[in-house]
Formats: structure tokens, sequence, C-alpha cells
């Protein structure tokens, strides 16, 4: 098998570092570990195997995208959902290569349901992958980068989580899971600015196991990856969504405010107010 090719020209190279990538065994994952392996770093590929729906398991398809990028590659198949596996996962990078510069959290399960429908071991499953790991992760890995006064982190959020407008009836718990990367990516932004920790997320729009629409290919997604994960990168708490070929950036909105100090605020006089306070947004 072809293996990545690590002389990728341009200025964003990550040689010498290492990149931890979950769910990195198929679509958007494995789309990031090569993008990276082309760049020059090591990276961790990790990925459980798991069906769609968190189902299942294996070793396989993590290690056929290690055999694609080669030696700089470390291979893991631990299950993030597992509270004892995130720790195990930046102790084993650690080991194997005395250092850790990134992480991308790109794990993930989807189980479509209404909320009436989603059963407790289907949430419990979406939240620990995509909160519980998210938070393990990022706990993990936080003592590593402030004692080398540098990281980067790059969660994935998704916009069926973060606007009404692109919101799924049957996504309450995928949106729940998701919607709570979005949080600890603000927190973490803040915690991290004195240490030189700098915290985005992606929201990609793009061909995975977890689709069931048509979506452009997930190679579209990996280079702004990249470079949210990379030495380049000088903003934190930006969310970037990526669709195909359009490109956009996302944040919490507050709306104008109205000062009610000279009267007092009753739900009458809120139910007049809040037309008011929605029309900015196009409510």
């Amino acid at each position: 098998m072809e293996r990545a090719d690590k002389r990728t020209p341009g200025g964003l190279r990550f040689d010498d570092q290492v990149v931890l990538v979950t769910g990195a065994g198929l679509g958007l994952g494995r789309a990031y570990a090569l993008e990276f392996a082309r760049r020059g770093a090591h990276v961790v590929v990790n990925d459980a195997g798991v069906e769609r729906d968190g189902s299942g398991g294996g070793p396989e398809v993590a290690a056929a995208v290690g055999r694609e990028i080669g030696g700089t590659a470390l291979v893991s198949a631990e299950d993030v959902r597992d509270p004892t596996a995130c720790d195990a996962l930046v102790a084993r990078a650690l080991e194997r290569f005395g250092r850790l510069d990134a992480l991308v959290h790109n794990a993930g399960t989807v189980s479509f349901a209404t909320i009436e429908d989603t059963e407790d071991t289907v949430w419990e499953s979406t939240m620990a992958v995509h909160a519980g790991a998210a938070f393990r992760l990022c706990r993990a890995a936080w003592p590593v980068f402030r004692r080398q006064a540098y990281g980067r982190i790059v969660l994935t959020v998704s916009g069926v989580a973060l606007s009404v407008e692109r919101a799924v009836d049957d996504l309450a718990a995928y949106s729940a899971g998701k919607g709570a990367q979005f949080g600890l990516m603000n927190a973490l932004a803040v915690a991290g600015a004195p240490d030189g920790i700098l915290v985005n997320a992606i929201s990609p729009v793009a061909a995975t196991r977890m689709s069931r629409d048509s979506a452009p290919p997930a190679e579209h997604v990996a280079p702004v990856v990249a470079f949210l994960a990379s030495r380049e990168c000088r903003h934190s708490g930006t969310v970037v969504r990526v669709a195909g070929s359009r490109v956009s950036t996302g944040a919490y909105m507050s709306g104008p405010e109205l000062d009610l100090r000279d009267e007092a605020l009753t739900s009458e006089r809120f139910a007049g107010l809040l037309p008011q306070l929605v029309d900015w947004r196009g409510s």
C-alpha cells in the first residue's frame, strides 16, 4: 500500500511534532491523519473501529491508516468512551514520542432517534464519546501542553447543535454532545491563553460513515484542521465551518440590550419586549 507522502510543499510543516487524532480510521479522521503525516508529523492514529452507532469495534481500520502512514505512526484502537482510555492514549503518545503538540478529537457516533425514542444506553454512549472523551482527552493533554508552553486542540462541533436553522429533530443526543464541545472550547480557550494553548473547533460538512445525506469529500476539511493544529495558527475560541468549497466561522452572539432600570420587569412587560430582542437575528 502506498504510504503518505511527507514531501508536501509549502510552509505549513509538522516536522518533529506529534499529533493525536481520534476517530482516525475512516472518513474525516483518516483524511486528517494523512494530511498531518504528509506535512511531516508523527501521528497517533486512534480508532476503535466501531460502527456509526457505536456498536462493534476492532483494530483494523486504525491499523490500515497506520500502514498508509508508515513508521511515523502510532496505532491505537482504544475506545475513548472508556473513562481510562484517554489518559492511556496520551501516556502512550508520550512513551513513544516523548511529546505531544496537538490533539484533534474527531471520534464520534450517531444514532438517529427522537428524544422520546432515545434510550439511556444510546444517550450515555453518545455523550461518552462526544462530551466525556473530549473533556478527558483535553484534561490528559493539558499538563503536557502547559509544561511545553505550547499546544493546539481542535474539537468537533456541528451546525445541528449550534443553530435552530440547522437543527434536526432526531439528533437530540448527538446535538447535546456536540454542543458540549462548543462550551469546552470556550472555557479552554480562556484557560489556555496564558500558556500558549489554543483551542478551536471544526464544524465539518463532509461525507463520512455517520452521514445519511450526500456531502463533499472529507479531504476538503483536512487543510483547515491542519492549520488550526499548527504553530502558524494564532486564533483561539473559533468555530470554523467547512462545507466543500464554502468556509465560514461561527460563534455565540448576543443581541442588543434593553436597559430596564427605570421600570420593573414583569412577565407581561417582557412579552412585549421579546420581539425587539430577537428581531436583530431575523427571527
